[in-house]
């Protein structure tokens, strides 16, 4: 079972403090976040889904960034970060 997290509608430098904590606090169970209410995703909160997705996938468990809103993944896109993969990262649990 995965726990679920939904991220909130702006990721911006005051999110990033709170995104890492709430993740971190579920680290060692797969995990799924919902961007789907995302409208403005940050600079700092990009590096710690990053980071997120890093550390599930050494620690092998699943991570899922889905669903995804098109202003989530535009601005995913837009800085140039690694493909934006909906499917889960890591091994199931």
């Amino acid at each position: 079972m995965s726990v679920a997290i939904s991220l909130p509608a702006v990721l911006d430098l005051r999110a990033a403090e709170p995104l890492r904590a709430q993740i971190l606090a579920v680290r060692g169970q797969a995990l799924t976040l919902d961007g789907a209410s995302v409208e403005r995703l940050g600079g700092l909160c990009l590096q710690v889904l990053l980071s997120a997705r890093q550390t599930w996938a050494a620690d092998g468990q699943a991570l899922e960034i889905a669903p995804v809103s098109e202003a989530f993944s535009a601005q995913w896109d837009a800085f140039g970060a690694p493909a934006l993969d909906t499917d889960p990262q890591g091994q199931a649990a």
